[in-house]
C-alpha cells in the first residue's frame, strides 16, 4: 500500500486479496454457477461481502495515508496516480471490444458521449445518475466520496474524531429506515437533470480539490469543506443503493479508520469496542427494518455484514504474523482483479455465453485466465502509474 511497504500492512493486502476473488466469485457466478448462485444468495450476499471487507480496509488506510504525507495536494496526487490509469485502460480495452462485436456495451440511456466521459472521470458517476460502463464502478463512486469527506475533516482538523463520526452516520443510518425515509434511485438528478447536476458537481470537485490543495489557510478549509459537502449531498440525495446503506458504507469505512487510530495510540480500544459494538447494531437493525426486496434478502445482507466484520477482526488478529505470500501477492493485484474480471466475463457472455447448468470446470478456468493477466495488468500499468505518482508528488509537493 503506497509506500508503507508489505511487512507492516500485509494483513491489509491478504484482506484485499480475499475480498477481490469473493467480489470475482459473486459476479462469475451468473455465468457459470448460476443455480449454486440462486441457493447462495438469499442466505450470504457473496457481493456485500466482499464489498464491506473492501470498505474497512480503506477506512483503515486511506485517512493514515493523508495524515502521512501532511499535504493534500500529495495524498490526490498519490490517488490519481494509484487509481486512474488502470481505470483508464480497462474503458479503453471494454469500448474497443465492443466496437469489434466481441462483447456488448452497456445502455447509457440515452445520455450523451460527453455526459458519460465527464461523470467517469470523476468517479461519482455511480452517484451522478449516470450508469457505469462496468457495474463494479458503483464501489469507486463511495470510495471518491469517502475520499472528499476524510480531506473535509483533515482541513477543518476534525480528522481525529473518526468513531464519533462513524457512529453518528449509524444512527442516521436507523433513524432514516426506522422513520420511513425513502427516496427513488438518482432522485436529485431525477429533480434537477442529469446533466445540470454532473455539469455543477464536476466544477465543485475541481474547486475543491484545487483550493483544498493550494497554500493559503482559509482555500484549503473552503475547498475541503466543498468537497465534503458535495460528497454528503450527492450520496443522501442521488445515491442508488438504499439512504440507510449509503450511511452505513461510510459508517464502516470510518469505523476502520477508528481502528487505526486505536492501533497507534490516538484512541483507545474501549472506545473503538463500543463504537463497533454501536456501528454494527445499528447496521444489522437498518438491514432487518428495510425488509426483503427485490434483488435484497436482509439475511443475506447481514450475514454477508458480519462476516465481513468479523474477517477484518480476524485479519486485525494476525497483523503481526507473516501470511503467505500467495494471500499477499492477491491483495497486491486486488485492483486489478476488481476492475478486469468484469471485462473478462462481459467477453465470455458473448462468446460462449452463460451456462444454463452448474459449470464448476468454467468457473476454474475463469480464474485460471483472470489472475496471470491481472498480474501483467498490475505490473504493466498500476506499478508505473504508482511510481510516476510518488515523482509528480515530490516534485509538486509544497516547500
Amino acid at each position: 500500500m503506497d509506500a508503507a511497504g508489505p511487512s507492516r500492512f500485509g494483513w491489509l493486502d491478504a484482506l484485499r486479496g480475499v475480498a477481490a476473488l469473493v467480489v470475482a466469485f459473486d459476479h462469475s457466478s451468473y455465468s457459470f454457477l448460476a443455480d449454486f448462485r440462486q441457493e447462495l444468495m438469499p442466505q450470504f450476499n457473496t457481493s456485500r461481502y466482499g464489498i464491506m471487507v473492501f470498505f474497512l480496509a480503506s477506512g483503515y488506510i486511506i485517512p493514515a495515508s493523508l495524515e502521512r504525507r501532511g499535504c493534500v495536494r500529495t495524498f490526490w496526487i498519490g490517488r490519481v496516480f494509484r487509481v486512474y490509469p488502470l481505470f483508464a485502460a480497462v474503458a479503453t480495452v471494454l469500448f474497443a471490444v465492443g466496437f469489434l462485436g466481441v462483447a456488448e456495451t452497456r445502455d447509457f440511456g440515452g445520455q450523451s458521449a460527453a455526459t458519460v466521459v465527464v461523470a467517469h472521470a470523476t468517479m461519482l458517476q455511480e452517484l451522478l445518475g449516470t450508469p457505469n460502463f462496468l457495474l463494479v464502478l458503483w464501489t469507486l463512486s463511495y470510495e471518491m466520496s469517502f475520499y472528499l469527506l476524510v480531506v473535509a475533516l483533515f482541513t477543518v482538523r476534525l480528522h481525529q474524531r473518526s468513531a464519533a463520526v462513524s457512529v453518528v452516520l449509524a444512527v442516521l443510518a436507523g433513524v432514516s429506515v426506522t422513520a420511513g425515509v425513502v427516496l427513488p434511485a438518482s432522485a436529485l438528478s431525477g429533480a434537477v437533470g442529469t446533466g445540470p447536476l454532473i455539469v455543477c458537481a464536476s466544477i465543485a470537485m475541481v474547486v475543491a480539490l484545487c483550493c483544498a490543495s493550494a497554500g493559503p489557510p482559509v482555500l484549503r478549509v473552503f475547498g475541503g469543506v466543498l468537497g465534503g459537502v458535495t460528497a454528503l449531498v450527492l450520496v443522501t440525495l442521488n445515491g442508488t443503493v438504499p439512504l440507510w446503506e449509503g450511511w452505513v458504507i461510510f459508517s464502516v469505512m470510518f469505523l476502520g479508520t477508528a481502528v487505526h487510530r486505536a492501533e497507534n495510540g490516538q484512541s483507545t480500544w474501549r472506545l473503538v469496542a463500543g463504537t463497533s459494538v454501536l456501528v454494527v447494531a445499528c447496521a444489522v437493525f437498518s438491514a432487518y427494518r428495510y425488509g426483503d426486496v427485490d434483488h435484497f434478502t436482509r439475511r443475506g445482507w447481514i450475514v454477508a455484514f458480519l462476516l465481513a466484520v468479523l474477517t477484518f477482526g480476524a485479519g486485525m488478529a494476525m497483523r503481526r504474523r507473516r501470511l503467505p505470500r500467495v494471500l499477499t501477492g492477491l491483495g497486491t493485484i486486488s485492483y486489478s482483479v476488481y476492475l478486469v474480471h468484469p471485462v473478462l466475463l462481459t467477453v465470455s457472455d458473448s462468446t460462449i455465453g452463460r451456462q444454463r447448468q452448474d459449470s464448476p470446470g468454467l468457473e476454474a478456468a475463469f480464474y485460471a485466465v483472470l489472475l496471470p493477466l491481472c498480474v501483467l495488468t498490475h505490473r504493466y500499468i498500476e506499478a508505473p502509474g504508482q511510481r510516476l505518482g510518488r515523482r509528480a508528488a515530490q516534485r509538486l509537493r509544497p516547500r
